[in-house]
């Protein structure tokens, strides 16, 4: 079986990793929520090694996962563990919570269920960093955001680009603050926000 490969992931890997290095050195332990292809678990992990970087998503993205991690090779990178949104996550309390691409993608619901995991599996003065498009006072940032965001509004769901004074709600009420809202490429964010 072929690898997944996400052309996306292949695009944006370097510039995600040049942000998060340095909002990364003090920490070792990141769990990623929504892990995909593994694309970034595995170039993430080569390049921060002082990390132990732990993989997750739901079962049918496993094998996937897997077949990257297998071919890294690396110490410091963990298997996945199944992670639903709709139910308590089967983790321990890390460093740093990650994901990219994902808020969009599942409803608004399960979006609170994201940061209420985040309230309960975070480190005391962790950090919480969040990859993709969002909205501003319910403005697109783009006309390809806007036409991605119809698109996703057809999908079964309840998929949607979202506001990013919603999500920033979500986690204050989690104990959170945005600490760095910084632009990147084709038109997404990346949210770095830190537990007070």
């Amino acid at each position: 079986m072929t690898k997944p490969f996400s052309q996306a992931c292949e695009n944006n890997k370097n510039p995600i990793l040049s942000v998060i290095t340095a909002y990364l050195t003090q920490v070792e332990s990141v769990l990623e929520v929504g892990s995909g292809t593994g694309q970034h678990s595995v170039h993430f992990a080569a390049n921060l090694p002082h990390l132990q970087w732990y993989t997750s998503d739901r079962l049918v993205n496993h094998k996937g996962i897997k077949q990257w991690l297998d071919e890294a090779k690396l110490g410091n990178l963990h298997a996945p563990v199944e992670l639903d949104l709709n139910r308590p996550w089967p983790v321990n309390t890390v460093d740093a919570i990650y994901t990219a691409n994902t808020l969009h993608i599942v409803s608004k619901p399960l979006v609170e269920q994201f940061f209420t995991g985040v309230n309960k599996h975070l480190a005391s003065k962790g950090l919480v960093c969040i990859y993709g498009p969002f909205k501003y006072n319910g403005n697109f940032t783009s006309e390809s955001n806007q036409r991605f965001d119809e698109f996703l509004n057809q999908q079964e769901g309840q998929s949607g680009i979202r506001d990013l004074e919603w999500v920033q709600q979500l986690a204050e009420q989690a104990g959170l603050m945005l600490v760095d809202d910084i632009a990147m490429p084709a038109n997404n964010q990346l949210l770095i926000f830190k537990r007070h």
